[in-house]
């Protein structure tokens, strides 16, 4: 007799599982959840007795999240009594275990499409604790195992990171595993250390762009590790998104491999950035001298890149770029030619934004630019795509896709605008797709507003690692200028163009911009087509709402600061206001405190 026999809850689960492995007939009380996890799991061959090979992942050479998981694990394991512990990463591939369970010699991935239903993928999924018990299980080898999963969510970004998962023999119908407070205070841990090493990282990039901006305001610095980007008052028009993106990709290579990639070599120069970038340190070796080197820029750059490493503890985190513009060049501008209003904007937010598309966009995989309606997302889409035309998918026109794969088997783009708005079946398509050809090429637009379900949220969870999010114009007031000239419609043969008073310029900087970049350009067409004066635009012929100004007070500098927080929280979370606050530390209705005080300021 097992111990499942000893868990007359589990029994009907137990019976219905083996009349579907069978083919019979199923009862109707099967949970919804359960039996669609069954049916993934035959969907995608997985073996519930696991005859035949078995997959063996490659696992990452170097984890940062194994190295700062390791000491907390370590200290939780002696707790562990006769359970497992098991930490995963994104690919829910295994990345450290202790204890002993059934089926952990063999199950070294945790995704669905290997060894189905399980308590890890499930966590991931929802990005909540989860527990599967005995029968819930797809393998045979889990039907006396009871497992609870906590999801790892990075401290800055809220990104999933991976799992932690204790398994132990099976405890149904005694309420929550008794392993579920340890797994969460495991997470917990995990996650606050990921947080002091990411604070560590980031006061040693900032040191090290110290150094190297102390030299005078003339010089050119760029600094960057992957999450942060540092640009100094004379970088900003050599930095285009193309040369950001170079620079990004030798930090990666820098983080990666630790030594410098294949550029250039150019003999030892001083960065500016003091005694840690002069020498590296190994455990195994003496200081050696730490060189700099030039990194290979787009033709059209305009300028030279000088990089040096960033070390700390032996490791890489980042790199200091000095730029210098080419003699007898003027920095070409931020992408060339630069079309109407996709990319118009010189705002820190809006050029990081832009570069991470440029850099994303340059894989021919999925992309999901996600952003506030108006924001821009279609013609960054189309921008990115350039001169290839894409197979287009308007879900407010047609919540029914009707595109199969075969149309993009020969690498043809899709564009699929206002996911949002996609019905339920082609919604599991997508994720269907995904799971079967995770590489085709798709650029998806999606604006966040009701909580998503759990199907479209398993969707935005596959395509969060490639997803940028545009900021809304209110979050870039500074790019209105910008904007204003690429918007107007061609003025008629000699006529002027379309100009602005400077009390009509801060008229329009002011209004926060509900439609976003859409709405400013109904108005700045309006404007041109039907004003039946000439000279510049005046504040008086601007729309009431625009012309009038915000009603409320204007927010103060720590004001603005916490609304922009607050956005920036919410857009993470998909419109999530709970797990916004969580992530921001505050109480719910705290939140929606704060957010009806700012509905209506500027």
């Amino acid at each position: 007799m097992t111990t499942l026999d000893h868990s007359p809850a589990l029994a009907p689960l137990r019976q219905a599982r083996e009349r579907f492995l069978s083919g019979r007939p199923l009862p109707d009380d099967v949970p919804d959840e359960v039996l669609a996890a069954w049916r993934r799991a035959r969907f995608f061959g997985v073996r519930h007795d696991l005859d035949g090979p078995v997959h063996e992942p490659e696992l990452p050479a170097d984890s940062a999240l194994l190295e700062a998981a390791r000491p907390v694990l370590d200290r939780i394991a002696p707790a562990l009594g006769r359970s497992a512990l098991l930490l995963t990463d994104e690919r829910l591939r295994v990345l450290w275990t202790t204890g002993d369970v059934p089926g952990d010699d063999r199950c070294r991935d945790l995704s669905e499409r290997e060894v189905g239903h399980n308590s890890a993928a499930l966590a991931l999924r929802t990005r909540r604790r989860a527990e599967v018990h005995g029968p819930e299980h797809f393998l045979d080898v889990w039907q006396d195992v009871s497992a609870v999963s906590v999801p790892l969510l990075a401290p800055d970004s809220g990104q999933a990171l991976g799992t932690v998962t204790i398994a132990s023999a099976l405890c149904a119908g005694c309420g929550p595993h008794p392993g579920a407070a340890l797994a969460e205070a495991t997470a917990t841990a995990i996650e606050a250390e990921l947080l002091a090493r990411s604070r560590t990282a980031e006061r040693v990039l900032l040191d090290a762009y110290t150094r190297a901006a102390a030299h005078g305001p003339a010089r050119a610095i760029v600094a960057l590790d992957g999450r942060n980007r540092l640009i100094s008052e004379a970088a900003v028009r050599l930095a285009t998104p193309q040369v950001l993106a170079a620079l990004e990709r030798s930090s990666t290579s820098e983080r990666a491999h630790g030594e410098r990639p294949s550029h250039d070599a150019r003999p030892p120069q001083d960065t500016g950035c003091g005694p840690m970038l002069e020498r590296s340190y190994d455990a195994e070796r003496r200081p050696a001298q730490e060189q700099s080197y030039a990194v290979t820029l787009p033709a059209d750059a305009g300028c030279t890149a000088e990089i040096t490493p960033v070390r700390h503890e032996g490791r890489v985190l980042g790199i200091i770029a000095v730029l210098e513009a080419r003699a007898a060049e003027v920095p070409v501008p931020r992408l060339v030619p630069r079309p109407a209003s996709a990319l118009a904007g010189g705002s820190v937010p809006w050029r990081h934004a832009v570069a991470r598309a440029v850099e994303l966009a340059r894989v021919p995989e999925p992309l999901l630019l996600t952003g506030e309606r108006g924001s821009g997302k279609t013609a960054l889409a189309r921008e990115l795509l350039g001169e290839t035309v894409p197979l287009v998918a308007d879900a407010a026109e047609s919540p029914e896709l009707g595109v199969k794969y075969s149309e993009l088997a020969d690498g043809r783009p899709l564009l699929l605008r206002h996911a949002e708005r996609l019905a339920q079946p082609d919604v599991a398509a997508l994720n269907s797709l995904l799971d079967e050809h995770p590489d085709v090429f798709l650029l998806v637009t999606y604006t966040p507003g009701t909580p998503p379900g759990p199907c479209f949220q398993r969707l935005l969870d596959t395509l969060a690692a490639r997803s940028v999010t545009l900021p809304a114009l209110r979050e870039r007031p500074e790019d209105v200028r910008e904007l204003l000239p690429v918007l107007a419609p061609r003025p008629a043969p000699g006529q002027p163009p379309l100009t602005w008073t400077l009390d009509a310029l801060r008229a329009l900087e002011e209004h926060p911009w509900p439609g976003n970049v859409t709405e400013l350009a109904h108005v700045v067409r309006a404007l041109a087509e039907h004003r039946r004066v000439t000279g510049p635009v005046r504040r008086a012929e601007l729309p009431d709402p625009v012309r009038e100004g915000p009603a409320a007070r204007r927010l103060s500098p720590m004001e603005h600061a916490e609304r922009t927080a607050i956005l920036a929280a919410l857009r993470r979370h998909g419109g999530n206001k709970a797990r916004a606050a969580a992530a921001l530390g505050i109480g719910r209705a705290t939140l929606y405190r704060k957010l009806r005080g700012y509905r209506d300021l500027p």
